[in-house]
């Protein structure tokens, strides 16, 4: 499994992945800050990275667009880095129980309160 964390969350949250064994990747490092949105759609699909975002309007409808995504990684407040760290720990604890990310949404509103689901529905 491969994360892409968007820019508006810190790069620490690459180390955080990478320690619970996952590939991850920032936005920055990869070049592409100040991307538009469905500009890095189409390199998440077509690389198949979970992304990792705080923007949750956005990548919401732009899931709900797409037919399949590889999944979708929601840290719901504006929080310092430690927190964001802390709340990307417990996503990535969830995660670890889960066959597929494909089509899924886990949104991270607390360490205690990560919420699955999947967009669009499965059939």
């Amino acid at each position: 499994m491969r994360f892409l964390v968007d820019e508006c969350l810190h790069k620490g949250l690459v180390k955080v992945a990478h320690s619970a064994g996952y590939e991850a990747h920032h936005v920055v490092d990869l070049g592409k800050a100040g991307a538009k949105d469905y500009q890095l759609r189409e390199m998440i699909v077509k690389e198949e990275f979970v992304f990792v975002t705080n923007n949750a309007k956005d990548f919401k409808r732009l899931s709900e667009d797409t037919e399949l995504h590889p999944g979708l990684v929601i840290i719901v407040p504006n929080a310092r880095p430690a927190v964001q760290d802390e709340l990307l720990r417990s996503a990535l604890a969830e995660i670890a129980k889960i066959p597929s990310l494909i089509n899924t949404v886990i949104e991270v509103w607390g360490a205690d309160d990560v919420r699955i689901y999947q967009m669009p529905e499965l059939e």
